[in-house]
């Protein structure tokens, strides 16, 4: 039986009890089939009609599973279905599910001041056909934690995240990036419909690492509201059958989902191995630049005296915090629009695809395999159909008026030494901030620095790449301003 991927929340087919405690509702459900077959799962289209349930035969009431509606009376609008039965499918219904269960929950809740045992706590919830008080009947058996739930909880309000808007974004249509990823991690990434958060899967020994630091994390961010480091938004983890386990993280997206991106680098201060080539170039133009690229060209951001300041100061702010915290190999990434072209070029609309796997009959029964492996197979069977830019925001989101640096209609304009505004607008901050300087990255130091020069690399220690990025924005912005590490 086919299914849809491109609609809105997971929603019960029955009617569900609603509990509304601060502001928020949560819908409790745990009807199951109750027969044999393995019901459809669509997801809602935005018009929360009253879904009707499908007829069942004589003498036999059937009854749906969560997420369940009807096929026919919902037409998927954008994209091709995904049929049951492919590894990325139950991923994604694991994913989703397990979000919004887990949030919901702890959003439902009154509000209370945090405790030392909330960094490190971690609720586990279990999914299975039957279903409990706590968790609905749904397709699939797994297993999902959410980590420091209290604790994210408090981050999302300090950024301005609406809990119902999160919960809403991330579960309604849901987009799979079309690359796993441009840098050496492997990990792989899937956007909110909206293009305001990102769901990024990560290694075990980076969500080991961020649970080690989440304390000095949350501080920092109550002491820097503008702080440009990587919003996080929660932690969580899904076991699926046969014991594979995929640790993943929830952020918010640098870039805007109403503007065009014109140009995008990717800087960190160092030179070996800093460059996107000219056949990349020629073969992606939106291809994402990185440090020589940006020296070759000559870039620079356009900053008044006023706004230099602000962001060198906060920049230098961040960046001693993952000083202190050990941390390296972290980037700038600077998106910029040109206001003159504006969205002309519909940039959004050639790089923003769903991602919508071919079923295969013969990968029903999904055997053991490594993330790389599944993530080769769903990219040989893809189907990428473009997301229209009507479907995203004409508008930047609410939280990013709270942010200096997002303020300027989603971004940071450029502005003369008049502090005029200029004609673009810059989308900043720092990313892959979850890599400590350990064991590996010291003997990748060594063993780069017998060929190459060691201060060009980027395996070094935290005090020299921290002063060396530093150094390198500080021309970045044009600036004169000499800056005490």
């Amino acid at each position: 039986m086919q299914v849809a991927t491109t609609t809105e929340i997971y929603s019960p087919e029955t009617s569900p009890t609603k509990r509304k405690d601060s502001g928020f509702v949560i819908d409790k459900q745990s009807e199951i089939t109750s027969d044999n077959t393995r019901p459809s799962i669509c997801i809602l289209p935005q018009n929360n009609s009253k879904l009707k349930s499908p007829q069942s035969p004589k003498g036999h009431t059937k009854r749906k599973t969560y997420a369940d509606d009807s096929e026919d009376e919902f037409r998927v609008t954008i994209g091709t279905k995904v049929a049951e039965g492919h590894p990325n499918y139950q991923l994604m219904y694991d994913m989703l599910t397990g979000i919004r269960i887990a949030v919901g929950r702890v959003s439902a809740k009154m509000q209370r001041n945090l405790t030392q045992d909330d960094f490190y706590a971690a609720h586990k919830l279990a999914f299975d056909a039957t279903g409990n008080e706590l968790t609905p009947g749904v397709k699939y058996d797994f297993k999902f934690k959410d980590y420091a739930p209290w604790v994210f909880r408090h981050l999302r309000e300090k950024f301005h995240i609406d809990a119902a808007d999160y919960l809403m974004s991330l579960t309604n249509k849901y987009i799979l990036s079309e690359i796993v990823s441009p840098g050496k991690s492997g990990s792989f990434f899937y956007y909110s419909r909206d293009y305001r958060f990102i769901i990024k899967t990560i290694h075990h020994s980076e969500h080991k690492f961020m649970r080690k630091i989440l304390k000095q994390y949350y501080e920092h961010v109550c002491s820097n509201p503008n702080t440009l480091l990587c919003r996080f938004y929660g932690l969580h983890r899904i076991k699926l059958p046969r014991g594979r386990k995929i640790h993943f993280v929830i952020m918010g997206n640098v870039l805007p989902p109403n503007k065009d991106i014109h140009a995008t680098f990717d800087l960190k201060g160092s030179t070996f191995g800093r460059l996107t080539s000219e056949e990349e170039i020629k073969k992606n133009p939106r291809a994402v630049l990185k440090d020589q690229n940006w020296v070759k060209r000559n870039e620079k951001m356009e900053l008044g005296e006023r706004k230099r300041v602000l962001f060198l100061t906060q920049l230098e702010r961040d960046v001693d915090t993952l000083r202190r915290l050990n941390i390296m190999d972290y980037s700038l990434l600077v998106g910029i629009h040109d206001i003159k072209k504006g969205n002309t070029e519909c940039i959004r609309n050639q790089s923003l695809h769903i991602v919508t796997p071919k079923a295969d009959e013969r990968e029903k029964r999904v055997t053991k395999r490594t993330r790389s492996d599944v993530m080769r197979r769903v990219r040989r069977n893809t189907n990428t159909v473009s997301l229209e830019s009507a479907e995203l925001p004409s508008s930047p989101s609410e939280d990013r008026k709270w942010c200096i640096f997002y303020a300027d209609d989603g971004g940071f304009r450029s502005s003369d030494e008049q502090d005029k505004p200029l004609d673009k607008l810059y989308y900043v901050g720092i990313i892959d901030i979850l890599t400590p300087y350990n064991i590996a990255k010291k003997a990748e130091h060594i063993w780069k620095s017998i060929t190459q020069d060691k201060t060009g690399i980027s395996a070094v220690p935290p005090v020299i790449y921290g002063k060396r990025f530093l150094n390198f924005m500080i021309q970045a912005v044009g600036s004169s301003l000499k800056k005490k590490m």
